[in-house]
């Protein structure tokens, strides 16, 4: 009975002038929701970030996430929508993020948004988290429209992709076994600089030189990536000084993963946008926020002829806003409106838009 009158609700919404979506995110350590109208203004955007508490334990531990995010997350809403000065009358549609992640966490926020959506009688739309990064560059960028390549880099996606359109996205090469940000964390972890690993590591790479030649990738991978062999290197040569009782050089071990993990990488997404005739790369996901992934690529697309846009740091980690966006051009394109039996999900494949 909910899905069929939620139907009839939807095509009255996708006549009006302003749309209004809140977007709720909980895949990680992050309780997050979010405000937005029309898929690019954002009216509030609260994260609540459990990042000191997940530093205790070198990681993030999946059941404290969980818990943490049941405590949080009625009181996200409340400051959510005060920031916006609404009430949930005023929404149209709910957004929430079903996968992937960490399931327990991922349920929190279904659940949550499930209830919501029932007890309001608005339209709940099921968003796939790693194709959200993508949307945080429509928030950025106003006059932003695809086509384009996307880069998405996070610490559990790596992937070049075709941005054909709001809701039609295809993968072109992704990472074969480590995701980049999985690799930083885990080099940071083995040089002793702790979690989270992406934030440290560029730090102190900013101190050090590239002057370690750990490991060259495999020239046949073509679009695809591979971290694991550059990851192992760096163990090697960390495991094999500290043998030796020699010094461990952090900075420039630091400084030499960072280049010689992001370079390569950028350079395929370069040779993807030629390839595919396009002249604007979008990057998003966690590791967006990397300064020395920032400078590289974007004076790599200067050289090349190519627009390099980034989102603000504020939106490159996991947020609301980039779930609403996104929840926004799925409900206007009738892409992954959901029943009360959607469930949490904690691995989805990239193309999937539901």
């Amino acid at each position: 009975m909910y899905f069929d009158n939620i139907q009839k609700k939807i095509k009255g919404i996708q006549k009006k002038k302003d749309v209004l979506i809140l977007g709720i995110e909980t895949s990680c350590d992050e309780t997050s929701i979010a405000v937005v109208k029309n898929g690019r203004d954002v009216l509030s955007n609260i994260v609540s970030s459990q990042i000191e508490i997940h530093t205790r334990f070198g990681g993030v531990v999946p059941e404290v996430a969980s818990r943490n995010h049941i405590e949080a997350i009625s009181n996200v809403l409340k400051e959510s929508l005060n920031e916006a000065k609404l009430t949930l009358d005023d929404i149209h549609a709910i957004a929430v993020t079903y996968g992937a992640g960490l399931v327990g966490a991922l349920m929190v926020g279904v659940s949550f948004a499930k209830g919501l959506a029932y007890a309001t009688n608005k339209p709940l739309i099921a968003v796939n988290h790693i194709r959200g990064h993508m949307s945080a560059n429509y928030i950025a960028h106003k006059d932003l429209k695809p086509p384009f390549i996307g880069l998405i880099v996070s610490g559990g996606h790596t992937a070049i992709v075709e941005v054909k359109d709001y809701v039609n996205q295809v993968v072109i090469g992704s990472t074969l076994d480590d995701a980049i940000g999985e690799a930083f964390d885990k080099v940071a972890r083995v040089v002793g600089l702790g979690y989270p690993g992406g934030p440290k590591i560029d730090k102190c790479a900013k101190q050090g030189k590239n002057c370690i030649r750990f490991y060259k990738e495999n020239g046949k991978l073509g679009y695809n990536s591979s971290f694991s062999g550059l990851k192992t290197a760096v163990i090697n040569y960390v495991n094999t000084l500290s043998q030796k009782k020699r010094e461990v050089p952090i900075r420039d071990i630091c400084c030499s993963f960072e280049c010689q993990a992001i370079e390569p990488l950028c350079a395929k997404v370069v040779k993807a946008c030629r390839e595919y005739n396009y002249q604007t790369i979008c990057v998003a996901g966690g590791v967006s926020a990397n300064s020395y992934l920032r400078k590289y690529l974007t004076e790599l697309g200067d050289k090349n002829g190519i627009k390099v846009l980034f989102p603000p740091i504020e939106l490159c980690t996991d947020n609301g806003a980039m779930i609403a966006s996104i929840g926004y051009f799925n409900l206007m394109n009738n892409v992954g409106i959901a029943d009360m039996d959607l469930d949490a999900v904690s691995s989805i494949p990239f193309d999937t838009t539901k």
